[in-house]
């Protein structure tokens, strides 16, 4: 059981305890097939399933009051993944490779929403265990898909232009041979040696590192034509070799097929547990379920700092350790108030403390603050902890009792991986084929959907450590990956491949309808009798009003992000921070 799973890291250093699951005990009960993520995760967590709950899925058992989720769309016309997707700017983030707005053909806003109701359930229990009266958990999936364009939305209400041109274009590659592949490198002098290798144009070379450098924040790529040029005339033995030569990582896209063929049936986490001694000191409060703990997060770009994220907005206070200097990406731009959006997004309300932990001071100075903490959390790269002394054995030293958090990429799960970042990961387990449907080439999306599903996983672990903390007085360490954000978001596709059937979504699957002046997504059981009627030359209101005179369902896509905090759809969703940048609001209520 996933609760009492070793990492590699830890298994040759110390034994861990073999003990219950954080939720064993309790019994989960549900309302609907929308809680089918929900209630399979919190059995991997040690729940049984009970019968049907005619008031939204339910948690009771062992020590506990009985805990109730209960999840919606949104209001109005958003009843479906496909309308939501379409109001929160998820369309359009995605469809920005293409130049219009494109729906993802996966269930991305009902898988984030699902994991954010299993956050609120188990920040519930945490919260009960430390003396707050909570029985009810609200999560709203319009809620949910904002927070994963939140970063987008920031960078698109700041006072200065995007640093890279928003433009249609990006990877990925296709080889003379016909091999569809990813490349990564996050450093310059390779980009440019990989290319030299393929004798592409240095001007091409030149001009394609800025967009292909900030694809992670614009969700497009708009490099020169030369550079897919350059690649069509090589053969993929060549591209593998100038990549090896130079240091960047190429991978072909893999199918769904290949990834259902090799996926092991792991859990999307690991816990395991160490002996200590803890006992609780701080007591929580209904709206705030973390109060009194402490968060050490030494996260870089999304998946960690998201993670640590959350658990602020559930009311821990939050330490990032940052370099000598501070974050560089502070200043990133566009910024607010001479702070980066993007970093605002994910790292307001944190304090930072500044450590070399390069240096034996400077993680002696990182061993004291963990002493008082609850939970200590990175990304970094695999082996660096290790290196640094400062993987879970080392850190329990200091405090036995602490959770010990790693997001990783691929969790040691998939020998031979290449580097675990997002696109790379979404090429090699299939997601590049799961976002379009049947009828569009297979490509991974540019929008961090696993940076931002991955983050959401270590959150899940994280409570998950803390409740079982909580209940056993046990030390934990709990590892999520990206490889785990990529399986939960492909299963519908491996279970339709086990069936039999075809895992990609019909041709056209959520595809907006263009309108005189803007685009129209109807939901997923309206979308084929929508797509009868001709709205080209019907102003968006009109050809919204024309389908509801028929039944049918629908919401207007949003395109321009800068428009959501004043959309009537998200009132009171969307806030402004100190610093002026738009701030998504808790995804959760707790009553």
């Amino acid at each position: 059981m996933a609760a009492t799973t070793a990492g590699p890291a830890d298994a040759a250093r110390s034994a861990a305890r073999r003990t219950a699951g954080p939720l064993d005990g309790l019994r989960v009960s549900t309302s609907g097939p929308a809680d089918v993520l929900v209630a399979e995760h919190l059995r991997l967590l040690g729940a049984e399933t009970a019968g049907p709950s005619d008031g939204g899925l339910t948690l009771s058992g062992a020590e506990f009051t009985s805990l109730t989720a209960h999840t919606a769309w949104g209001s109005g016309m958003l009843v479906d993944e496909a309308t939501v997707q379409a109001a929160t700017g998820v369309m359009a983030v995605h469809g920005r490779r293409d130049g219009i707005p494109r729906g993802l053909a996966v269930d991305y806003v009902a898988t984030a929403t699902g994991s954010l109701t299993v956050q609120g359930l188990l920040a519930g229990l945490l919260a009960q265990a430390r003396g707050a009266q909570v029985t009810r958990v609200e999560a709203g999936a319009e809620r949910a898909a904002l927070l994963t364009v939140s970063q987008y939305l920031a960078a698109a209400g700041a006072e200065e232009s995007e640093a890279a041109e928003l433009a249609p274009g990006g990877p990925p590659f296709t080889s003379r041979d016909g091999v569809v592949f990813e490349l990564e490198t996050l450093d310059p002098g390779a980009w440019a040696a990989f290319w030299r290798a393929l004798e592409a144009p240095e001007e091409a070379i030149r001009r394609g590192w800025r967009p292909f450098q900030f694809r992670y924040a614009t969700a497009c790529a708009p490099f020169p034509q030369a550079l897919h040029d350059t690649v069509r005339a090589s053969g993929w033995d060549r591209v593998r070799r100038a990549a090896s030569a130079s240091g960047a990582e190429v991978c072909r896209l893999h199918s769904l097929a290949e990834r259902a063929a090799e996926h092991d049936g792991a859990a999307p986490w690991t816990l395991t547990s160490y002996e200590a001694a803890y006992r609780t000191t701080t007591a929580a409060t209904t709206a705030r379920p973390l109060a009194g703990f402490t968060v050490l997060e030494a996260g870089r770009r999304v998946q960690a700092p998201l993670a640590a994220h959350l658990l602020g907005l559930l009311g821990a206070d939050v330490v990032r350790i940052e370099p000598p200097g501070g974050d560089p990406l502070r200043g990133m731009p566009p910024t607010c108030d001479g702070v980066s959006a993007r970093w605002l997004a994910l790292n307001r309300g944190k304090r930072a403390v500044e450590l070399d932990i390069k240096s034996a001071a400077g993680r002696r100075d990182l061993l004291n603050l963990a002493s008082g903490a609850d939970v200590f959390l990175h990304n970094w790269a695999p082996g660096k902890a290790a290196q640094l002394g400062l993987d879970r054995p080392q850190l329990a030293t200091a405090n036995p009792a602490l959770v010990y958090a790693y997001t990783s990429g691929w969790a040691d799960r998939l020998p031979g991986a290449p580097m675990g970042t997002d696109f790379m990961v979404q090429a090699r387990t299939g997601v590049g084929e799961a976002v379009r449907p049947a009828d569009e080439p297979p490509a991974p999306s540019l929008m961090t959907l696993l940076d931002v599903l991955g983050g959401l996983l270590g959150t899940e672990a994280i409570l998950a450590g803390l409740l079982l903390r909580e209940r056993s007085g046990d030390g934990v360490r709990v590892d999520s990956s990206l490889l785990g954000a990529a399986d939960i978001l492909t299963a519908p596709a491996r279970e339709r491949i086990a069936n039999g059937q075809d895992p990609r979504r019909a041709a056209g699957f959520r595809r907006p309808l263009p309108t005189r002046d803007g685009w129209v997504a109807p939901s997923d059981v309206c979308a084929a009798a929508a797509s009868a009627y001709d709205l080209r030359e019907l102003s968006t209101p009109d050809a919204l009003e024309l389908l509801r005179g028929h039944g049918l369902s629908a919401a207007a896509v949003t395109t321009d992000l800068a428009e959501l905090p004043r959309d009537p759809r998200f009132t009171g969703a969307i806030s402004r921070d100190p610093h002026g940048a738009p701030a998504v609001r808790a995804p959760w209520s707790f009553l």
